[in-house]
Order: structure tokens, then C-alpha cells, then sequence
């Protein structure tokens, strides 16, 4: 029953669809957050008077604003992937559900 149960939600096409749209979307916006943080720390590496620019009154520099940014950004886009995953997401997993329900 078991493997019945795997043949009948893998060939769902509801649970293709979910992870189509999962993986899909998890690789955007993971490949979207490393490139932003390589490219601070490459930043860093190669041009690190690019970051030592002073701000205003001169005591900060505009890494700390850069920095402040990716952090937002990264929060953002986890936001994204969660609000994503409990309603699209979440729906299609119920259906694919109510599908297989009588092998449960």
C-alpha cells in the first residue's frame, strides 16, 4: 500500500506542479541572495575603497548602509519564499491530499 501510495502522488500532477514551482522559485531567490552577498564580499576583496567611502559627517562609510540593505533584502526575500510556501503552495499540498485520501 505504501508504494501505491508514493506511484499515486508522484504521478499527481498537482505534486508535479508543486515542485516544479518550489524548486523553481527557492532557486531564484537562493541564486538572487548569493550573488548579492558575493558581490559585497568580492567588493571587498578587489575594491575596498568603493566601501571606505565616508558618509555625511564622516563617520560612517557607505558599507554599513550596503550592508544594512543586504540584510533587508535577504529578510525579504524569506518572506517571500514563506508567504509563498503557506498559500500557493500550502493549497496544492491539501489538494494533492484530498487525492491520495483513500490510501490513507
Amino acid at each position: 500500500m505504501k508504494e501505491e501510495l508514493v506511484d499515486r502522488i508522484e504521478n499527481n500532477p498537482k505534486y508535479q506542479e508543486l515542485v516544479s514551482k518550489r524548486t523553481g522559485l527557492g532557486l531564484k531567490l537562493g541564486a538572487f541572495v548569493l550573488v548579492m552577498f558575493y558581490a559585497f564580499i568580492l567588493t571587498i576583496a578587489f575594491n575596498k575603497e568603493v566601501l571606505a567611502t565616508k558618509m555625511g559627517d564622516g563617520l560612517t562609510t557607505i558599507a554599513f548602509p550596503i550592508a544594512l540593505g543586504i540584510l533587508i533584502i535577504s529578510f525579504l526575500t524569506t518572506l517571500i519564499y514563506v508567504r509563498k510556501a503557506n498559500g500557493e503552495f500550502e493549497d496544492l499540498t491539501n489538494d494533492i491530499k484530498d487525492d491520495v485520501k483513500d490510501l490513507l
